[in-house]
């Protein structure tokens, strides 16, 4: 069972039979299908069905030279909504199957992104073809969460949202830089961190540390594309799977300046999810990329 079923309604699913059943439905009664030449003797298919608000099941496999169709693997997914990013990007496959992660450095984030491509069909395509140009690549980055916690905002005034919005323009203007081997950027970034964490040494012994942090993106476990997040929600949706009749919520959330959505069950979430407030929990990152 994947990890990550529960995140668009499938907690309940037991047994090996009920997953297959399921499976079935999808490459049957798909909602949308793309097929691509993978090597000369077979085409590899991509067949996904929705459950939900954008959130569903992506079955990927082979076509044999006879036309039989045969699964390889399969994974819940998350549509996303808007440009999240649009920098270098790389692609590599995964050494076991015909699947794909992107990875890309955003100066907002201050990590690699490492993310599950949801269309690795098209891609395929785009190789086959030799036409891929992956400079500047625009991506929606979407996300599975499988626990999570609503914490209150912290309360600022229209001054403080402004301050702290020039620092952070000033300090992804230093990063680019310094990216490009500015040494005094280098310098000033050293010195930065220092006094931030001199900052954070101080008012941690009064303060919680949650209101001294709003925000922050860092990489979760041993998997390289699941990570630990919290950012104030912009939009909150709540829907139904079609087929279990569970409740989930599709939230936007804001993390350092970038913009993504979130599914998770409700049976994950501890709290109510409103606008303004802070989710926080583990995600598997996602992301759609327009080859």
């Amino acid at each position: 069972m994947h990890k990550f079923l529960r995140s668009v309604g499938f907690s309940n699913l037991k047994k090996i039979k009920d997953l297959e059943k399921i499976l079935e439905e999808v490459v049957e009664s798909y909602d949308e299908k793309i097929v691509a030449e993978s090597h000369p003797d077979c085409l590899f298919a991509e067949f996904s069905k929705n459950y939900g608000y954008s959130c569903g099941i992506t079955v990927c496999g082979e076509y044999d030279e006879e036309n039989q169709f045969h699964m390889d693997h399969y994974f819940p997914f998350l549509r996303g909504t808007g440009i999240t990013t649009q920098e270098q990007l790389a692609v590599e496959r995964h050494a076991s199957r015909t699947s794909y992660a992107g990875i890309c450095d955003d100066i907002r984030i201050g990590v690699s992104l490492i993310f599950y491509i949801q269309n690795a069909g098209e891609y395929v395509s785009h190789l086959g073809k030799n036409d891929l140009f992956l400079e500047n690549m625009p991506v929606t980055l979407s996300a599975l969460a499988s626990e999570g916690k609503i914490l209150l905002p912290v309360q600022k005034d229209k001054e403080q949202v402004r301050i702290e919005q020039e620092i952070t323009q000033n300090r992804n203007q230093l990063i680019a830089e310094a990216r490009k081997g500015d040494e005094e950027a280098m310098e000033n970034l050293t010195i930065d961190d220092i006094d931030t964490y001199s900052m954070i040494s101080k008012r941690v012994e009064t303060e919680d540390v949650f209101t001294i942090v709003d925000s922050y993106f860092m990489p979760h476990g041993i998997e390289c594309d699941q990570y630990n997040v919290m950012g104030e929600i912009i939009e909150c949706i709540d829907f139904q799977n079609t087929m279990t009749g569970e409740k989930i919520y599709d939230l936007t959330i804001e993390c350092h300046d970038i913009q993504f959505d979130i599914c998770i069950n409700e049976k994950d979430l501890l709290g109510e999810p409103e606008k303004g407030r802070r989710f926080k929990g583990i995600v598997w990152l996602q992301g759609e990329v327009y080859f």
